[in-house]
C-alpha cells in the first residue's frame, strides 16, 4: 500500500532524493509508439524545459536527470531553509512564475502599494508559497501536472497520463547519492539507446560532459582527462540549460549546498560503469577501478550489479546499513526493504 509522502521524506535525515514518474501503462508517450508510430519525443524537451524553470523557482537543486521514452528519474536535493532566506517579495515573484495567484498577490510582486489589512493577506498566502517552494512533492506536483495537461489537450483525450503518483527514495549517504545519480546518467546506456555517456541525450550527465569540457578549454594549462570517452565531442540538444548542483571542486561553489565529490571523479566513475554494463563490447570490463570506487568503501562487484539493473530495486531509502537503521527510527519503522543488498554495496569491509 503506498505510504504517505511524510513517512517517506525527511530534510532532517537527507536532503537528497531519487525520484521516478513513468507514463501510464508504462506506453512510450514521450519518445516513438511502436505500435502506432507516432512519433512523441518533444516531449523529453518539454519536461527538460520544465526541469530549467522549476530549478530556478523552486529551492530544490538538480543532480541528476535522465528523460527516457516512458519514464523519467531525477536525483534532487531539497532545501527547504533557502526558502526562509527569502524575503516576501522574492517568494511572490518566484510563485508568480509559476502561478498567477491571487490579485493581491500578484500586485504585491509588481511592486504595488497596499494598505496594512491588504498585506496581512497577502502575508498570509506568502506563508503557504514559502513552505511550497521548499517542498518535494510542490516540485513535482508542478513538473508533472503540466506536462500531463498539455500532453493531453494535444492528444485529445482525458483521463491519466502519469501511471501513478511518483516514487521517491531517501538517498542517505556520499556513496548512495553517487550511485543513485550514476544509475540514472546510465539509462540510455541500460535501455541500448546510447553506447557513450556523452552521446546520452537528455541526461545530465551529457550536460555536466560538456559543461567539463568547456571550462577545460578555457584553462589549457590543466591536465588532459583520463578517459577515452570524456574526450570525444559531445552532442549539444539544450534550448533551456538545467543549473545542475555543482560538485564539490567546481571553484564556481563558494557557498551553498554541493555534491560530495569531484567532477573527474564523478565522471570516471560513469565512464567506467558504462562501459561495464554493456555486454559484449570490447574492452566492457575495465581493469583498472576508478578511485572513487575504493575511497567510498564500495563493493565493484555489488557496484555493478546495481547499476545494470533495469529497475533498481526500488527501496524507500538507500545508503549504508547504519543510515538504514537510523531512517527506519526516524519513521517508527522496524524494517526497510533493501537492508541485505544495501549492506553488501556500501559495506563490503564490515
Amino acid at each position: 500500500m503506498p505510504q504517505a509522502r511524510k513517512r517517506l521524506v525527511s530534510t532532517e535525515m537527507t536532503p537528497f532524493y531519487h525520484v521516478v514518474s513513468r507514463c501510464v501503462r508504462r506506453q512510450f508517450l514521450c519518445g516513438l509508439d511502436p505500435l502506432t508510430g507516432r512519433d512523441y519525443s518533444g516531449r523529453k524537451q518539454e519536461i527538460k524545459d520544465r526541469l530549467g524553470l522549476l530549478s530556478e523557482v523552486f529551492a530544490v537543486d538538480i543532480c541528476a536527470y535522465a528523460i527516457l521514452s516512458n519514464h523519467y528519474h531525477l536525483v534532487l536535493h531539497v532545501d527547504p531553509e533557502r526558502c526562509m532566506a527569502w524575503d516576501e517579495l522574492e517568494v511572490a515573484r518566484r510563485w508568480t512564475r509559476l502561478f498567477r495567484g491571487p490579485t493581491l498577490v500578484r500586485a504585491f510582486a509588481k511592486g504595488q502599494s497596499l494598505t496594512d489589512a491588504q498585506r496581512k493577506v497577502v502575508q498570509k498566502h506568502l506563508a503557504d508559497y514559502r513552505t511550497r517552494l521548499g517542498s518535494l512533492s510542490w516540485f513535482m506536483k508542478c513538473l508533472n501536472e503540466p506536462i500531463a495537461r498539455q500532453a493531453n489537450a494535444v492528444d485529445n483525450v482525458t483521463g491519466h497520463f502519469w501511471q501513478s503518483r511518483f516514487r521517491s527514495q531517501a538517498l542517505l549517504d556520499e556513496a548512495a547519492v553517487l550511485s543513485a545519480m550514476a544509475y540514472v546518467d546510465l539509462n540510455p546506456m541500460r535501455a541500448s539507446i546510447a553506447e557513450t555517456p556523452e552521446t546520452s541525450d537528455y541526461t545530465s550527465v551529457q550536460q555536466r560532459i560538456e559543461e567539463w569540457q568547456n571550462r577545460r578549454a578555457s584553462k589549457p594549462e590543466e591536465s588532459a582527462p583520463a578517459s577515452e570517452n570524456q574526450q570525444s565531442d559531445c552532442v549539444s540538444l539544450d534550448k533551456t540549460i538545467i543549473q545542475l548542483l555543482r560538485f564539490t571542486d567546481d571553484a564556481e561553489c563558494s557557498a551553498g549546498p554541493t555534491i560530495p565529490s569531484s567532477t573527474e571523479d564523478y565522471l570516471e566513475l560513469v565512464d567506467w560503469s558504462g562501459r561495464a554494463i554493456i555486454q559484449g563490447k570490447s574492452g566492457s570490463i575495465p581493469g583498472q577501478l576508478p578511485p572513487i570506487l575504493q575511497r567510498l568503501d564500495m563493493s565493484p562487484d555489488k557496484y555493478l550489479a546495481f547499476v545494470r539493473k533495469s529497475k533498481s530495486g526500488f527501496a524507500n531509502a538507500l545508503g549504508a546499513l547504519d543510515k538504514l537503521k537510523e531512517f527506519a527510527r526516524h519513521f517508527d519503522k522496524r524494517f526497510l526493504r533493501g537492508q541485505t543488498a544495501a549492506a553488501a554495496l556500501f559495506s563490503p569491509g564490515r
